[in-house]
């Protein structure tokens, strides 16, 4: 599909997650099958204030193309300014963060607090549009709370600003992350715009993005924290969505390389030190569900230094494959590549 002049190849994006989408996952999710990746959230306020570390956000390699970099902010001037900033870097879409319901940002005016304030949200998306020409889409939630359930006239305003897709995460803000995200609030929306919708919330395997396309006919679908030490989903989700087909579920060893090579990219990204960090987080992901898992968690969150990391990881590979010797074949079970 496109989105205006922009080719889509897939059905299944990678969601902006703060502390997650970094230039790392991308890379990988996109390597493993996210059709357009998105990154962090960055906030308007410190990129026009010129802040380093907000600038850093937007950076990208040419391989993670389609990417939509994504801002929020609540002030009109602020978000079309730093729009203009974001296009300097050229990525191939903006994203308007409408749906972050995190008390430090909502506090702000921003994210689903422009829920609350139509006027104010369509002066936002009106400054941020008119003030670039690659194509803006806009994240929302269903509504501040379930009194307010407002997502199909929100989308409406979004697409008469000049929205390019829309992306619905049908929860609430008082929800949080918490109960079911009630899909047929996709599907409302959809109904009621002519432009892209990307489905999002409680797609937690392959069959639950076909179903989420069958049941609300968005054309796309986003996955978020079901890609936590799981890059493999969005292939998968691809390969079922395509030939209705699941694919063989991960081995041992492609958990511990995957989680090798993200750990020698962040240090090459970030220098040792925070990159062992950041890796932390991500190694207890990947491990989540093999045996002593929770050892393991246990010895790397203290762990700095790489060499120490990985020899920790291939000595746990090691046992891992005594312990799946009789199951998982020869070819599954040897050494590890260690990627450059």
């Amino acid at each position: 599909m496109l989105i205006r002049d922009v080719p889509i190849k897939g059905q299944v994006v990678f969601a902006p997650l703060a502390g997650i989408s970094d230039r790392v996952y991308r890379l990988i999710c996109k390597r493993q099958g996210a059709a357009i990746v998105f990154s962090e959230m960055i906030s308007a306020e410190g990129l026009i204030r010129n802040d380093e570390k907000t600038r850093r956000y937007i950076n990208f390699k040419e391989e993670e193309r389609p990417i939509g970099i994504q801002l929020f902010g609540a002030n009109p001037e602020s978000m079309g300014e730093a729009a203009r900033i974001i296009e300097s870097f050229e990525p191939d879409f903006l994203d308007i963060n409408i749906g972050c319901p995190v008390k430090k940002v909502v506090k702000k005016g921003a994210g689903s607090a422009l829920l609350k304030d139509p006027a104010k949200l369509v002066k936002v998306v009106r400054s941020v549009v008119d003030s670039v020409k690659i194509p803006v889409f806009a994240k929302i939630r269903s509504g501040w709370d379930e009194r307010d359930i407002n997502a199909v006239q929100v989308s409406r305003s979004l697409e008469d600003c000049g929205i390019a897709a829309i992306t619905v995460h049908p929860r609430t803000q008082s929800q949080m992350f918490r109960g079911r995200a009630d899909w047929s609030i996709i599907r409302a929306v959809k109904k009621a715009v002519s432009i892209p919708v990307i489905g999002n919330g409680d797609i937690n395997t392959p069959r639950d993005a076909k179903q989420m396309i069958e049941e609300t006919n968005c054309e796309l679908v986003m996955i978020g924290r079901s890609s936590y030490g799981n890059p493999w989903i969005f292939n998968q989700t691809e390969s079922y969505l395509t030939s209705n087909i699941e694919s063989s579920p991960v081995s041992p060893k492609q958990r511990i390389g995957m989680c090798l090579e993200h750990l020698q990219m962040a240090v090459a990204e970030y220098g040792e030190s925070i990159g062992v960090r950041e890796m932390r987080k991500h190694i207890a992901w990947y491990l989540k569900g093999l045996p002593f898992c929770s050892g393991m968690r246990a010895k790397v969150v203290r762990i700095s230094e790489f060499e120490t990391m990985k020899q920790i990881l291939l000595e746990y590979f090691e046992e891992l494959k005594r312990i799946y010797q009789d199951e998982y074949p020869k070819d599954n079970t040897d050494s590890i590549k260690i990627y450059a």
